[in-house]
This record gives C-alpha cells, sequence and structure tokens, in this order.
C-alpha cells in the first residue's frame, strides 16, 4: 500500500502546486495559493486584521441605525447589506483557507493551533457582525416590502431577506445571541475538532500487518475480494472503536445536550426542526421521504441483500460483505488518468461546458487525491468563496467507488462555480439540493460506463455496485437518521450510555438491512465514526433526498426534448436564490406530492429488476 512521503505530506499542507506519484498514477495536491500563500503570508495577516477591523467598523456604522436606512427609500440598506456580504467575503475566505490546511493534515499540532485561533479570532469578529441580521429581522414586513418596491438595488437582495426572515421566530435577543456565538468554540466546535483529531489518530491493528494502519485504509478493505481481508478490517475496525467509544460517547452525549439546550431557547420542538429550517425544506416533506424509504426497506435493501447473499454462496451476508464485489465481478486497479478521462467524458457526454468546468479542476490542482497520514477521511468539495473557487478532498484508492465518488464531489464542484454568481449571501444552496448535482454526475458518469460494457458479467458487476451504492445513499442514510432521532429524544431524558447509542444503532440497522444481513459481534460500535452525526445533525437525510430527487430529474432527462441542458444549469446558478419548489418546476417536478418519492425510488427498484434478469439468464 502506497504510503506518501514526509515532503509530499508537506507540500499538501504549504499549499502548493504538486502530485503525488502512487501505484494509481499521479495523484493531484491541491494549490491553496488561489487563496493564500502560506499560513504566516503577508497577505494571510493583511488580510485577517483588516477584516477584523473592518467588522468592528461596520458596527459602529450601522447598529441600532438600520430602521434609519429606510428614510431614503431602501437604497442605504442595500448598502449596508453589500458591505456586508463583502465582509462575510473576506471572512469566508479566511476560515476556508483555514480548514482547507487543517483538512489536509489535522493530525499536525502547528496545523491544529492555527485553526483554533482563526476560529477564536473570527467569532470575535463575528461578534461585531452579529446584529446586523437579528436587527434586519425586527424591521416591519410592510416596511422591508415598501422599501424593496422602491430600491432596485434593495430588490436585488429580496430573496436573501425573505430567506432570512424565515429564522425570525427562532432568534434571541442580541446579548444572548452573541453569548452563544462566543461559546461556540468552546462547546460544539470544541467537541467538533475533538472528534476529528481523535479520528485522523486512531491506528487499527490488523493480523499479519507489521504497521497499524489509518481509518480510510482500513475501510477501503472492506471492498476487497477476500472475505478474510474484508474480516480482519471489521473486526480491527470494532477492536479500535470499541477501546474509544467511552469519548466518542462522551461526545455524542455532550453535542446532544448543546444542541438541546439551543433548541430550547429557540423554540424548536422536534430534534430535526433546526435541520429542516437550515434546509428550507418543511417537515412534512421530510416526513414524506422517511416514511416512502421505510416502507421501502423490504422491497429495496432486503430484497438486494439477499440476492446478493446468493451469489456470493452464503446464506446470510456477514455485515463486512455488504459491500464486497461479486466474485465474478471484474477486478482491477483504477489509474487515476482513467478515472479522470472516465468522468469527464460522461461530463462532456451532457454538456460540453459542463465538463469544462470539471476540467479547471484537474489543470489546476483544485483535488487533492493521495491518502495521508493525518488527513481527513472520506471526501468533501469546498466551496469556498465566490472570488476563488472550491476545492476538492478525495482519498483515492484505485477502486470503481473511487470513480463515483470523483464524478460526486466533481458535481459539487461544477455546482458551486456556478452558483457563484449569486454571491456570497446567495451562493450557499440548502443540503436538500446541495446534493442535485453530485448524485446527478454519478449518474451521468454510471450510465457512461454501463453502454460500455462489453459483457453480461461485467453488466451485471456494474449494476450491482450501482445498486449498492444508492443504498447507501438512500435506505442507510435513512436509517442514520433515524438513528440520530432516536438518541437526540433519548438523550432529552438523560445522558446515554454506551450500550444505548449501541442499542439505537443496531436497531435501525436490523430494520434497515434485513434478515439477509447478519450483524456480528463488533459491528454496535460503527456509528462512532460517522462525522456528519458530529458536524452537521440530521445532515443525512439530504442524500436520500438529493438521490430520488435525481432519479426523477434523470428520468426527464431521458424523455426530455432539447433544452433540459438549460433548465438544469439554471438550477444550479439559482443556489440558494429559490426554494426547491421553484427549482422544481420547470422539470414538473414537486417534492411535496408523495408520489414524487415513490417515482425516485422506483428506480432503484427497477435496477435490481435488471439484475435478477441477468441472473436468471
Amino acid at each position: 500500500m502506497y504510503c506518501p512521503t514526509q515532503s509530499a505530506v508537506k507540500s499538501a499542507v504549504a499549499g502548493t502546486t504538486g502530485a503525488v506519484q502512487s501505484e494509481f498514477g499521479s495523484l493531484p495536491e491541491w494549490n491553496l495559493n488561489d487563496l493564500y500563500p502560506g499560513k504566516s503570508s503577508q497577505a494571510f495577516q493583511q488580510d485577517f486584521d483588516s477584516a477584523v477591523e473592518k467588522a468592528q467598523q461596520f458596527e459602529t456604522r450601522y447598529k441600532g441605525k438600520l430602521a434609519g436606512l429606510l428614510s431614503d427609500g431602501g437604497d442605504e440598506l442595500a448598502k449596508s447589506i453589500s458591505d456586508y456580504e463583502v465582509l462575510e467575503e473576506e471572512l469566508g475566505r479566511i476560515i476556508s483557507y483555514a480548514g482547507l490546511i487543517y483538512a489536509g493534515d489535522s493530525a499536525d499540532p502547528a496545523n491544529g493551533k492555527f485553526y483554533g485561533d482563526v476560529q477564536e479570532r473570527l467569532t470575535v469578529a463575528g461578534s461585531h457582525l452579529l446584529f446586523f441580521t437579528l436587527e434586519l429581522n425586527q424591521l416591519t414586513d410592510s416596511a422591508i416590502k415598501k422599501a424593496i418596491s422602491a430600491s432596485q438595488e434593495l430588490a436585488y437582495y429580496q430573496p436573501w431577506l425573505t430567506d432570512l426572515r424565515l429564522d425570525k421566530p427562532y432568534q434571541l435577543e442580541d446579548q444572548l445571541e452573541r453569548l452563544f456565538l462566543e461559546k461556540s468554540s468552546t462547546s460544539a466546535s470544541a467537541f467538533n475538532r475533538l472528534f476529528d483529531e481523535t479520528m485522523s489518530d486512531l491506528r487499527f491493528n490488523i493480523d499479519g500487518e507489521e504497521e497499524p494502519l489509518a481509518i480510510e485504509l482500513v475501510l477501503n478493505r472492506l471492498q476487497d475480494k477476500s472475505g478474510e481481508v474484508r474480516k480482519s478490517a471489521s473486526e480491527a475496525l470494532a477492536t479500535t472503536f470499541s477501546e474509544n467509544i467511552r469519548l466518542f460517547t462522551l461526545i455524542t452525549n455532550t453535542l446532544a445536550k448543546d444542541k438541546q439546550i439551543s433548541d430550547n431557547w429557540r423554540g424548536f420542538e422536534d430534534v430535526a426542526e433546526s435541520r429542516h429550517l437550515a434546509n428550507r425544506v418543511e417537515p412534512p416533506v421530510v416526513d414524506a421521504l422517511v416514511a416512502a424509504v421505510e416502507d421501502a426497506f423490504p422491497r429495496i435493501s432486503h430484497r438486494y441483500y439477499k440476492m446478493k447473499a446468493k451469489w456470493m454462496g452464503m446464506d446470510v451476508l456477514n455485515h463486512w460483505d455488504r459491500n464486497a464485489p461479486l466474485p465474478e465481478g471484474p477486478q482491477r486497479v483504477i489509474q487515476w488518468d482513467e478515472a479522470r478521462q472516465t468522468v469527464l467524458q460522461a461530463y462532456q457526454g451532457f454538456a460540453p461546458s459542463m465538463a469544462d468546468i470539471a476540467t479547471e479542476f484537474f489543470d489546476k490542482n483544485w483535488i487533492d487525491a493521495p491518502v495521508r497520514p493525518g488527513k481527513s477521511p472520506g471526501a468533501f468539495a469546498h466551496p469556498t468563496v465566490p472570488s476563488a473557487h472550491p476545492y476538492i478532498l478525495l482519498n483515492y484508492q484505485g477502486k470503481p467507488r473511487d470513480v463515483m465518488t470523483l464524478a460526486h464531489e466533481l458535481g459539487h464542484g461544477v455546482h458551486q462555480v456556478l452558483a457563484g454568481g449569486q454571491g456570497p449571501l446567495m451562493a450557499s444552496t440548502p443540503l436538500t439540493l446541495a446534493e442535485t448535482a453530485s448524485v446527478f454526475g454519478e449518474m451521468l458518469t454510471f450510465r457512461s460506463l454501463l453502454d460500455q460494457a462489453a459483457s453480461a458479467q461485467e453488466r451485471k458487476a456494474m449494476l450491482a455496485a450501482k445498486v449498492e451504492d444508492m443504498i447507501n445513499t438512500v435506505v442507510r442514510q435513512i436509517a442514520f437518521y433515524l438513528f440520530e432521532r432516536k438518541v437526540h429524544e433519548e438523550r432529552r431524558n438523560g445522558e446515554l450510555t454506551s450500550q444505548q447509542i449501541c442499542d439505537c444503532w443496531m436497531s435501525v440497522q436490523e430494520s434497515s438491512l434485513g434478515p439477509a444481513v447478519r450483524l456480528g459481534p463488533g459491528y454496535e460500535t460503527f456509528w462512532t465514526y460517522i462525522p456528519h452525526f458530529i458536524h452537521s445533525p440530521f445532515y443525512v437525510y439530504a442524500y436520500a433526498f438529493g438521490d430520488c430527487l435525481v432519479n426523477s430529474l434523470y428520468s426527464v432527462y431521458q424523455n426530455s426534448e432539447a433544452g433540459f441542458q438549460e433548465k438544469y444549469f439554471d438550477m444550479l446558478k439559482a443556489g440558494g436564490s429559490k426554494h426547491h419548489s421553484e427549482l422544481l418546476a420547470p422539470f414538473g417536478l414537486d417534492a411535496s406530492a408523495p408520489a414524487f418519492w415513490t417515482k425516485g425510488l422506483s428506480v432503484i427498484e427497477g435496477l435490481i429488476d435488471e439484475l435478477e434478469a441477468i441472473d436468471v439468464d
């Protein structure tokens, strides 16, 4: 297994353009110089000092005066929002840079200190800006409406103002909001960082291995062709998770209680209500999604895993066999250049302009692909700020799923580039729609590869891999959501023991995976490593939302005449400036209709039908 040199690690942390030679080819490391040339650079320090000073000046200039700015008809209020937007951009660039440095190597104490120091100072700067949105929401609806009618400049910000006012019922008085903000670095943010650094430092001992492995390398072995390799990896994960479960239990209890306190003060009744508000999605829509997926467990995951157990020559699958490759499936390492070409060709077939944007990520080193000690596990696309560009983090290991992950994150990247035109305040897309372009990019890549399948055997392996990805995206993520609900609801009755959390985990895993998967000893601890539970409570249903949405959207694409691409790009360019109902209307889709989710889930069932037909033949 490739292990990068220390110089390679340093180059990535410093943000210089580079690449690492590996068994998968030349893997790019991101170049963060487009943000700043270094942690101690003059440019970074000057921008940081300037932004903090501007935040103080902004408070002096505008606090307590917003109502008076309406006297000229709204242009002055628009100017204040524009000034606020500029500051949000400047502060966003700073924290994005610090966050990416930290993600590149969170095991380096210097990076941890840098990130922590930046967070603390930005919290102080943010406290000077906190009044602004609170005071805006104190203006009456009639006054805002009148000002928007009178000022073209203010009308530009109408979507943001409308969105902002949804938070009004849950806002607290200024001093309490400031207290919540200032204490965040010693409460939730501190436990987020503890989780990240603990996870980066964990090492897993596998029988026969001289050196313990980091988590990303061990998780990768769960997709190995050998059942013994998969079993060893699973046992190593369970052992280390069990040894550290008290810490993960403490982190989970603390963050759940912290959220409960915030929810109580703000008036949120349901444990997930604040997430629904942040996603700008109505709770009944989410409830309909969850109910539809739960109802489909037997028809999708239970049915598929029963088929897979037969293909694997087993009565039931062990939990470490769930993502195993099919015995007759092709087993080869996919080189980085092939992965790049595969994804770009799929994007090109849909729209050349989409491929052009994606190509920039490769050509300009906006991607960090190698596995490194201390690097954040998993993958993400970080939008940074509109005046710069997104960055993508991967842990590429040459598996077919790594190619799909590349397609997924590039979809995010393309979306973020297109939405950047909305500016810092309206570029960000609610999580429910933030997964649209990423999952659509995966679907384009999958369909392109499926069309090139040389045999029924290869087609079967590809269909099986896609179905498993969809199950992981829809069924697994809704099971995650149900697990979080159980944990947060039970936490309201008092602190949870490790066993109680494990019991919550096992109950939803058993119901979602079904009787064809044996959940053996040790699997009860596997909740410990899921970062979404820590960083973004209840985020996970956004994946299922996005997958079902894209299934419906792709069906429209397959049956559409000319013009679909243009409408699709308009949707991505809108960023967070429109509600999901407005964005889906041009495609004839309505997420509030129960049939919408059934249609999306039927696509997965159709792929399973196709697999079953191949199996019979």
